[in-house]
């Protein structure tokens, strides 16, 4: 299952619709939202989020080049990742 299940990191300075903009994205993509977490340390925005890509009739790689260009328009750093390559690199 890990094997459909990918890591999306965003990170910039905080401003309005940030989740909103990624959410839809993650949407229109037809990816599933399995767990999110976010913080705000001194203005500057940190999200994870984990996510399924099972049901999206689209490859890793075009999610991966939506995310990394919503990221552009938004200002922020977009990193999407397999899960588990996301977990080997840790593992280390």
């Amino acid at each position: 299952m890990s094997d459909q299940q990918i890591i999306i990191t965003v990170s910039g300075v905080d401003k309005i619709g940030i989740v909103a903009k990624v959410s839809a994205k993650l949407a229109e993509y037809e990816v599933n939202i399995e767990d999110i977490k976010q913080t705000l340390m001194q203005g500057h925005f940190v999200m994870f989020m984990l996510c399924n890509i099972e049901k999206s009739k689209f490859s890793f790689k075009e999610i991966k080049d939506a995310l990394t260009k919503t990221g552009e328009e938004l200002g922020m750093e977009i990193w999407v990742q397999r899960k588990e390559i996301f977990d080997n690199m840790h593992n280390i």
